[in-house]
C-alpha cells in the first residue's frame, strides 16, 4: 500500500469511528446520561466565567435555538446553569455547574491521553511536521464549514 492509500485508509477510519470511540470512551460511569453533543456543548461553556448564549453557539456552530435545546437538558441533568445577565436581563449567561466541571475535566483527560499517545515516541521534528499536517487537514475542513 503506497503513502495515499494508507493515509486516504486512516483518515477514513478515524472519522468513522471517532464519535464512537469518543463515546465509549467519555461516556460511561457517572457521565453515562449525556452524548458526545452533549460534552461537546459543556466543552465549548468551558470552566471559566459564564458565557452567554449566542457565543456557546457560535463556538459550536449551532443556531441559539439548537443550543437552547441541548441547554434545557444539561440544566435538567445538573451538568449546567443558567442566569440572567445583571446588566442586560435579556442576556442569558451559562456556566458549568459541579457536575458539569467534572465532565469537562474528564473530557480533558481524555484528550491530553491520546495526544500525548500520540507524540511519545515522536521527536521534535516529527512533532513540528505532524502539527504543520494538522494544521493543513483542519484547514481543508474549515472550506466545508
Amino acid at each position: 500500500m503506497d503513502h495515499y492509500e494508507a493515509i486516504n485508509d486512516i483518515l477514513v477510519n478515524l472519522f468513522n469511528e471517532i464519535l464512537d470511540i469518543e463515546e465509549k470512551a467519555l461516556i460511561s460511569g457517572e457521565f453515562k446520561d449525556i452524548s458526545v453533543n452533549d460534552m461537546h456543548v459543556i466543552e465549548a461553556i468551558g470552566i471559566r466565567t459564564p458565557r452567554n448564549m449566542s457565543a456557546v453557539a457560535k463556538d459550536l456552530s449551532v443556531t441559539v435555538g439548537t443550543l437552547t435545546i441541548a441547554m434545557n437538558g444539561l440544566v435538567k441533568k445538573g451538568y449546567v446553569e443558567r442566569v440572567r445577565s445583571e446588566e442586560d436581563r435579556r442576556v442569558v449567561l451559562v456556566s458549568l455547574a459541579p457536575k458539569g466541571r467534572r465532565a469537562y475535566e474528564h473530557h480533558h483527560k481524555f484528550h491530553d491521553r491520546m495526544v500525548l499517545a500520540v507524540l511519545k515516541d515522536l521527536d521534535g521534528k516529527e512533532t513540528e511536521v505532524l502539527s504543520r499536517t494538522l494544521v493543513k487537514l483542519q484547514k481543508f475542513f474549515l472550506t466545508y464549514k
